[in-house]
């Protein structure tokens, strides 16, 4: 749809960080000292950043963009105050299999490995959500906000001996067999990547050839998305090793 909109023009911005205060949408973000419109769909277009700018670096023009989503800026709002305050995020289960139902988790980095007296290694999950199933997951939830994607073929994790420590660790998991589940996986991504702030994006597959499905679907979907972040493609032989 054609609307009005706000345009932030990098070269004037400053980076004081005064119009993301201002915005009572929590539309406007700080990156590499530089204001961006987080999501088309977070500007209502009101402009009340505007004033707060003082090098006049932020217009109103009208475009084609995504439609107003008051619904996605108070889930927004309620994700930055959940944070702010330092409280677990609670998903409440809303229909379907309870199997599936969004569960995030606390991991404490100091006691991701220990070691007994003996040296033996003991193992502790990274995993930070539930579920993990591609086919399960939901488009939209609070624990992509700012996320580490790491999307990964099935067999990855039990071919790699260190894949929580190495992979999941501090990273939000999304496992698939291009080969086994039915369908395409890119339009889930491309929704997934396009509707949420993800940081950056890991993808890890198997050397076996019908893994490239997995990787395709993903580095479509960032095409898809327009969105630019860091990702990498990491390849796993049958015995274990990293190849690439």
């Amino acid at each position: 749809m054609i609307r009005k909109i706000v345009k932030i023009d990098e070269e004037k911005c400053t980076g004081c960080g005064l119009c993301a205060s201002a915005c009572h949408e929590n539309a406007i973000v700080m990156e590499n000292g530089k204001a961006h419109l987080l999501r088309d769909d977070f500007c209502d277009g009101f402009g009340d950043c505007l004033p707060a700018c003082p090098a006049n670096a932020i217009t109103i023009e009208e475009r084609e963009s995504a439609e107003y989503d008051p619904a996605a800026v108070e889930m927004r709002k309620q994700i930055l105050a959940q944070q702010a305050s330092g409280a677990p995020m609670a998903h409440p289960h809303t229909g379907g299999c309870p199997g599936s139902a969004m569960h995030t988790f606390e991991r404490n980095k100091a006691e991701s490995y220990e070691h007994e007296c003996s040296d033996k290694a003991i193992a502790k999950s990274e995993l930070m959500q539930w579920p993990v199933q591609l086919k399960l997951l939901p488009v939209q939830a609070p624990f992509y906000e700012n996320a580490n994607l790491l999307i990964a073929a099935d067999c990855t994790a039990y071919a790699y001996a260190a894949f929580h420590r190495d992979f999941i660790k501090n990273h939000i998991t999304l496992v698939g067999c291009p080969k086994l589940d039915e369908g395409d996986y890119t339009e889930k991504l491309t929704q997934i990547i396009s509707q949420n702030n993800i940081k950056s994006l890991t993808v890890v597959r198997m050397e076996v050839p019908c893994c490239g499905g997995l990787e395709h679907a993903a580095t479509e979907a960032l095409k898809v998305s327009g969105k630019f972040i860091p990702w990498r493609v990491v390849i796993i032989s049958r015995n274990g090793e990293i190849l690439e």
